[in-house]
């Protein structure tokens, strides 16, 4: 547990489900108020909302897309209305449809680029808007991927909008180090989703994924979330513009383990 942690203010984007919402119970455990933001799953976020409430924690739920530029504005609005400040800034949401290069349409293109990148820079816009005015020496958080530097045939939108936020992490850290405002992303491989729970149930197609993780294993959102709690504590009060990957090895060329190649 991180004392650096209690009592300071999160906001989660898709923070219903996944990875988001193992975020989201492990910020509250750690004594954060968080903001549960959702696009399409009301029900979801509400319900994890209650639970933390139940067990005498704070969190809301504000509904907003990503991609919108008005919804990024209100969410910091309404979070600091509703909590008296913000903290930590989380981009999480994000979405993949797969499809062969030369057949993609210029709207799912987009859609994915729009989401998951240009939503990542008004979500950050957005809390550093505040840091600065208010100077708070806050944190961002970007939720990247293995992707952002393994491609990814069928997913190009996909690998270029990861590959974006890459360098716009570290374009923002180094803009804002001066401030005292850390951001850093997180790059997380295979992991154990609702978005990925129909092939993992497939046993072909889990033990073809394992074989491309040297430590053999599937991740859990747990261990995306354990990730998040560090980077967002004062225990990495010196790290900024870094892409912590949480992958397994993923990223290490596990076709060259035991010496092939």
């Amino acid at each position: 547990m991180y004392e650096s942690l209690k009592g300071k203010v999160a906001i989660v984007t898709g923070g219903s489900m996944g990875i988001g919402e193992a975020v989201v119970r492990r910020y509250a455990a750690e004594g954060m108020r968080v903001v549960i933001n959702y696009r399409s799953h009301p029900e979801e976020a509400k319900k994890i909302a209650k639970s933390i409430q139940d067990k005498g924690g704070e969190a809301i739920t504000i509904q907003g897309d990503v991609s919108k530029e008005d919804d990024m504005i209100n969410l910091v609005k309404e979070t600091v209305a509703h909590f008296g400040q913000l903290d930590v800034f989380v981009n999480n949401a994000g979405i993949e449809m797969p499809s062969a290069s030369h057949e993609m349409s210029l709207e799912d293109w987009q859609k994915v680029i729009d989401v998951n990148l240009t939503g990542a820079f008004l979500g950050a816009r957005e809390a550093l808007k505040y840091f600065v005015e208010n100077d708070v020496k806050g944190s961002i958080i970007n939720m990247s991927s293995v992707h952002e530097i393994i491609p990814w045939p069928t997913f190009v939108h996909y690998a270029a909008s990861k590959g974006g936020v890459k360098l716009m992490t570290q374009t923002l850290a180094m803009e804002y180090a001066p401030k005292g405002i850390r951001v850093n992303a997180i790059g997380p491989g295979a992991i154990n989703t609702p978005i990925n729970a129909e092939k993992f149930e497939d046993p072909e197609q889990r033990k073809e994924v394992e074989s491309m993780i040297p430590m053999g294993n599937i991740g859990k959102p747990e261990e995306i979330s354990a990730v998040a709690a560090w980077l967002a504590s004062d225990e990495a009060s010196y790290v900024t513009g870094i892409t912590l990957f949480a992958d397994g090895g993923m990223t290490l060329y596990p076709s060259f383990q035991a010496g092939r190649g």
